[in-house]
């Protein structure tokens, strides 16, 4: 999934808060409520989480994390 300007901000900035709350695994998942996201950052969810190939993965009890390929650098 190839992303550009603000859909690589907002993807960005939706993977650093999940590192930031430890979800980095199927089993530390969380809600968007654990996450903190705002108002904002619920509507790019639904745009990224669950893509095939994305980063940002959903479960069927509708909680998030990131796989540990994608964890950032810093």
């Amino acid at each position: 999934m190839a992303v550009y300007g603000i859909q690589f901000v907002m993807q960005d900035r939706l993977v650093r808060k999940l590192v930031k709350v430890g979800a980095t695994s199927f089993e530390s998942a969380v809600t968007f409520e654990e996450a903190k996201f705002d108002e904002q950052e619920l509507y790019w969810l639904a745009y990224f989480a669950g893509v095939f190939l994305g980063k940002i993965k959903k479960t069927e009890t509708d909680r998030y994390y990131i796989m540990n390929q994608y964890l950032p650098d810093n």
